[in-house]
């Protein structure tokens, strides 16, 4: 079993590409895209969490089948835009957990992982790790105070090739990120 981890993907959110800077033309080709990365890593006994605004539009039903379709044992942490589809049971139902937060061990590393990127966090003096979500690729005063905590990374799409990774290839792809090379791939 591998975990992983992913922020953002707003599935079936036209705007977001145009916020965002995201390479596609439609949103079609966006979800089209980010549902065939995941699938082709996650297996089906893999773990994902998912550090919130998974989905935007499309009604309940289509957001039901988007994440039945998506393989691995899914757990959602809220992020602001979830709340529309949470109401609905069966919605629910296709993670193991929703929470607001949620703190995890992984490999000897405490993790703490919320959709909002926090001052401070459990653990962080004792080498703790939080994962977040929510900023997408601004380079604003968030991002310029998050670029000096080492152990802050962010798991949105625009920073992780719009896949789920691995808490090694999110260390990764943080460091590159927060030097600005991202911004030289683009």
């Amino acid at each position: 079993m591998t975990i992983y981890f992913i922020a953002d993907t707003h599935f079936g959110h036209a705007n977001v590409l145009k916020h965002s800077n995201r390479p596609f033309d439609s949103v079609e080709e966006m979800d089209s895209v980010m549902m065939k990365n995941w699938n082709a890593r996650v297996k089906p006994d893999d773990e994902v969490y998912i550090l919130g605004d998974f989905c935007w539009h499309g009604g309940e039903d289509v957001a039901i089948d988007l994440a039945k379709s998506l393989n691995g044992r899914k757990y959602l942490i809220k992020g602001n835009h979830d709340w529309k589809y949470l109401k609905n049971a069966q919605y629910r139902e296709q993670f193991v957990e929703v929470a607001d937060m949620m703190e995890v061990v992984q490999d000897g590393n405490r993790i703490v992982l919320c959709h909002y990127p926090l001052l401070e966090y459990n653990g962080e003096r004792y080498g703790g790790w939080h994962i977040h979500g929510h900023i997408h690729n601004r380079k604003d005063d968030t991002f310029y105070y998050l670029r000096n905590k080492e152990r802050s990374l962010n798991a949105g799409v625009e920073i992780i090739n719009y896949m789920p990774v691995t808490f090694e290839e999110l260390v990764e792809l943080n460091h590159i990120y927060k030097r600005g090379e991202h911004d030289e791939e683009q």
